[in-house]
C-alpha cells in the first residue's frame, strides 16, 4: 500500500476497514479493583511509604490476529525509580467489544519491576489498567488492534506539539505540563475525528512515559498510541533518528499501517521519516527547520495549517464502528 498520497487508493479498497474506536476508551467507568493485601516483602511496604508511585504501562499497537504483550513497569519516585520487585499486580481491560472492565489476571513483577501481559483482542482500542495489590496504586496504558491498511497520521511531540524541545533542554521534570503550540491540539483531534489512527512517536526516554501520557490528557488530546524510546541511560537518548526509523519500519511493515502524513520539528525527524520511505510532500516540519530538505513548512503556529491543509484533507477511508 502506498504511503505517498492521501488519495492514492480507491475508497472501495478500504470498504471493510474499521475506523479507530477512540470513544470506547474515553470516560471509562469506575474500576472495582482487587482487595488490598499486604505486600509480599516488608521492603516493598517501606518503599511505598517513603516514595510516591511512578508506574507506567507501555502502549502497544499490533495487527489484528496477533497477540500483544503489554508491559507494565512499577517503581517508586519519579527521580530515583526504585523498582517494585516480586509483588503482585492485577490487570484489567476495557474498550471496543468490551462493555465495562474485564479482569485479565494476576501477574508478579520481576527484578526490574516489570510484568508482561499477553492479550489478544479483536480490532479496536483498549484501555489497560494495572493495580498493585499491596497499596492499590495503579497505571494505565493503551492497546490498539488494527487492520492492515489503517490510515494513520503520526506526530512527534517535543518541539512539534510542544513549544520546547525535550532533547534540547533535557527538562524532563516539566514534561507533563509543557505548553503546546497554538492550535496543535485542534490539528491532532481533527484527524482523529476524521477517522485516522493517531500515533505519537517521541524521542522521550521510556521513564518519562507516565508524564507523557499525563501531558496528552492535560492538553485534551485524543488518547492515541504513544511510543517512547526504550533507552534508559540518561535524559537525552543519543540514537533518536535510528530509534524512530526502526519503529516506523515496525508500524509500516509489521503492523501494516498506511502512514499518510507525519509531523516533526528536528533534523532527526526528517531523517527518520525519509529513511522509512515517507514522502517529503506529506512531511510537515515546524520550528527552525520548517521546510528543510524539501519538507512542508509550518510557520509559528498551527492555525493556518488547520484552516488549509487539515480542513481540505478527506476523511479516512474507513467505516465508523
Amino acid at each position: 500500500m502506498s504511503v505517498w498520497t492521501l488519495c492514492a487508493v480507491p475508497s472501495s479498497a478500504f470498504a471493510q476497514l474499521t475506523c479507530p474506536d477512540y470513544a470506547s476508551v474515553a470516560n471509562p467507568p469506575a474500576l472495582q479493583g482487587p482487595a488490598r493485601r499486604n505486600f509480599r516483602h516488608a521492603g516493598s511496604q517501606i518503599l511505598s511509604w517513603t516514595h510516591p508511585p511512578y508506574h507506567m504501562v507501555h502502549d502497544q499497537i499490533v495487527p489484528v490476529g496477533t497477540q500483544a504483550t503489554v508491559v507494565g513497569k512499577f517503581d517508586y519516585s519519579a527521580v530515583l525509580h526504585k523498582d517494585l520487585e516480586d509483588e503482585d499486580v492485577h490487570v484489567y481491560i476495557m474498550g471496543s467489544n468490551t462493555p465495562g472492565w474485564q479482569y485479565v489476571g494476576e501477574f508478579r513483577t520481576d527484578s526490574d519491576g516489570k510484568i508482561f501481559v499477553p492479550i489478544t483482542r479483536p480490532v479496536g482500542e483498549y484501555r489497560v489498567t494495572m493495580v498493585v495489590e499491596g497499596d492499590l496504586s495503579s497505571a494505565t496504558g493503551f492497546l490498539s488492534v488494527v487492520e492492515p491498511g489503517r490510515q494513520t497520521v503520526l506526530f512527534d511531540i517535543d518541539g512539534t506539539l510542544t513549544l520546547n524541545d525535550f532533547e534540547a533542554v533535557g527538562d524532563y521534570l516539566g514534561v507533563s505540563t509543557a505548553r503546546a503550540y497554538p492550535y496543535a491540539v485542534d490539528v491532532v483531534n481533527s484527524y482523529a475525528a476524521m477517522g485516522y489512527q493517531i500515533v505519537y512517536l517521541t524521542a522521550r526516554p521510556y521513564w518519562v512515559g507516565k508524564d507523557t501520557r499525563e501531558w496528552i490528557d492535560y492538553q485534551g488530546l485524543v488518547d492515541g498510541h504513544v511510543h517512547t524510546n526504550p533507552y534508559g541511560d540518561g535524559p537525552i537518548p543519543p540514537n533518536t533518528e535510528q530509534y524512530k526509523t526502526d519503529y516506523l519500519t515496525y508500524l509500516l511493515e509489521d503492523v501494516g499501517l498506511d502512514i499518510v502524513r507525519v509531523y516533526g520539528n528536528a533534523t532527526t525527524d526528517i531523517g527518520a521519516y525519509e529513511a522509512a520511505g515517507l514522502p517529503k510532500s506529506e512531511t510537515y516540519i515546524i520550528g527552525e527547520h520548517a521546510g528543510a530538505e524539501g519538507t512542508m513548512p509550518i510557520q509559528n503556529n498551527y492555525l493556518q495549517h488547520l484552516n488549509t491543509v487539515v480542513a481540505s484533507t478527506p476523511d479516512a477511508n474507513c467505516t465508523p464502528r
